[in-house]
């Protein structure tokens, strides 16, 4: 699946003043990696933001956003934000501050050692 590069385009320059972050191709699409964290992503031509179970379902009230269900299955703690949703860069900062806050909120990745 293809994913919006524009908008991957404008999550960069939204992302830029930080060092540590890292893109994947992830999801049919692109992820943003902040500080070893997943943070956000684009799937289509959607903003996918992860923020943790609890913030996500208190968002799905919200103008254009709907539950991550890629597989047919929401997945906990993630959510989409719709092209009307994230149409100026205000907002698509403001959503982006939102996922970066969570990624930093999260503790230090295990490194993973060979057995």
């Amino acid at each position: 699946m293809a994913y919006d590069e524009r908008l991957a385009g404008r999550v960069r320059r939204a992302l830029a003043p930080r060092r540590d972050v890292v893109e994947k191709k992830m999801f049919g699409g692109v992820c943003f990696m902040v500080a070893g964290h997943m943070c956000c992503g684009i799937v289509s031509d959607r903003l996918m933001i992860r923020l943790g179970p609890e913030q996500a379902n208190s968002l799905l009230g919200t103008p254009h956003v709907s539950p991550m269900d890629f597989t047919g299955k929401p997945l906990r703690g993630f959510i989409y934000v719709g092209p009307k949703g994230i149409a100026s860069s205000a907002t698509l900062r403001k959503w982006v501050s939102r996922a970066v806050q969570f990624a930093e909120s999260d503790p230090p990745n295990k490194r993973r050692t060979a057995r």
